[in-house]
């Protein structure tokens, strides 16, 4: 449900603004959020157990997100929310690629399937007939 909100409501929000204003002002909102929750739930933040590796791969994790964003962003102020969700969530069938190729993962039929009909499904819904 937070998802399928955060698609409305980012379109509505973009409509007159610069998206990457848009992206800028919602990854403030997330920011406090998530520190928000970081010292009200976990009481601290404990920095000193966090490796080199661990911040490589976070902040890059970072970066992705955020150009991710932007790319969402950018594409809701050009488009519809009908065309540019279902390809957002492309990503479903792409992590899943990218788990197998780079994390060795195995996936079951009944994944593949899923990845496929996904793919399929974006497929069938920006395609004009």
């Amino acid at each position: 449900m937070f998802a399928a909100l955060t698609a409305i409501l980012a379109k509505i929000g973009v409509t007159d603004v610069n998206p990457n204003l848009a992206t800028a002002i919602r990854t403030t909102v997330i920011l406090a959020f998530t520190w928000g929750l970081v010292f009200c739930l976990d009481g601290k933040a404990d920095f000193t157990g966090i490796t080199s590796r661990t911040w490589f791969f976070l902040v890059a994790s970072g970066l992705a997100t955020g150009l991710s964003w932007i790319c969402y962003f950018r594409a809701l102020k050009l488009g519809d929310v009908a065309k540019v969700a279902p390809v957002d969530k492309l990503s479903v069938a792409i992590a899943i690629i990218l788990a197998v190729i780079f994390l060795k993962e195995k996936i079951a039929t009944q994944e593949a399937i899923g990845a496929a009909l996904i793919v399929l499904g974006v497929v069938v819904m920006v395609l004009k007939f």
